[in-house]
């Protein structure tokens, strides 16, 4: 996928880019594997907002994604790549010989036509298909992964993301992730073959603020611009720094840069290397 560049017509469309869509299928989406998009604003169930700079945005209808993809050792074909709103990368609307459709991530090169098939054993490594870590040659990109066997693909899922199959090694399978760290997965964890679709998404830039309000995402106030009673960072005249030891959050612990995972979670004896 290519991005589209656009004349500096305006202060907005200068610089301004955007996924070209004419690799999307012009079809409206399948009704069948749609459901309504409930927006919080970034709301709890107490009315409380727990996520800030959430709002707005343009309506969307959510793509339910086969991320599991079970039906094994039956070949689909791919009917359409659609751009989805909801996440970077595309989506893939496969159809099985029983009439039966469903969305998965697109990868890398997916065109209409082609064949995909999910499988507990042994199937070609062509981008798409499916199987256990264990009958992935190594070296192979994959997407998609399974962090428990049968729960469903749950990282490597955003555009342009791919991991790296190392080697099989005492009934685990060692996987370079795309941070850079190398990560114990179960050897009979599925993952689909491949580089997710859109790779040129971190390429895009919005151009004005209005592409970011369409995408839901309210102004960011720096918290050097607030007041002492607003945020850690507020206070002082004009244009100063914020005058501690470390940044904080609005709450003020530590902010840009400090560990925040356990130092007892129990998945650290699945990490060989940790990103760099």
């Amino acid at each position: 996928m290519s991005l589209t560049l656009y004349k500096p017509t305006s202060p907005g469309r200068r610089g301004a880019s955007s996924i070209s869509h004419t690799n999307f299928s012009p079809r409206r989406p399948d009704r069948a594997l749609t459901q309504s998009l409930k927006k919080t604003g970034g709301r709890n169930a107490q009315g409380k907002i727990t996520v800030r700079h959430r709002g707005g945005g343009a309506k969307r209808l959510y793509r339910m994604v086969d991320f599991r993809q079970d039906r094994y050792d039956i070949p689909a074909q791919v009917v359409a790549v659609e751009y989805d709103p909801n996440r970077t990368a595309a989506i893939a609307l496969i159809a099985y010989p029983d009439g039966e459709k469903r969305y998965i991530p697109a990868p890398v090169d997916l065109k209409e036509g082609a064949a995909v098939v999910s499988s507990r054993g042994h199937v070609d490594a062509r981008p798409g298909n499916r199987m256990p870590l264990m009958h992935i040659p190594t070296g192979l990109p994959v997407y998609n992964l399974e962090l428990v066997p049968g729960q469903g693909g749950k990282i490597v899922r955003s555009a342009g993301t791919q991991a790296t199959l190392m080697n099989i090694e005492g009934g685990f399978a060692h996987v370079k992730l795309p941070s850079g760290e190398v990560r114990m997965f179960p050897q009979d964890a599925c993952a689909s073959v491949g580089q997710v679709s859109n790779p040129d998404q971190r390429l895009e830039r919005l151009g004005k603020a209005g592409r970011m309000r369409h995408l839901g995402r309210r102004p960011t106030v720096r918290g050097k611009a607030m007041n002492p009673v607003d945020h850690p960072h507020g206070g002082g005249e004009g244009h100063n720094p914020i005058g501690m030891k470390f940044p904080k959050t609005p709450w003020g612990k530590h902010a840009f840069g400090v560990f925040t995972r356990k130092k007892d979670k129990w998945t650290n004896r699945l990490i060989i290397k940790r990103r760099s």
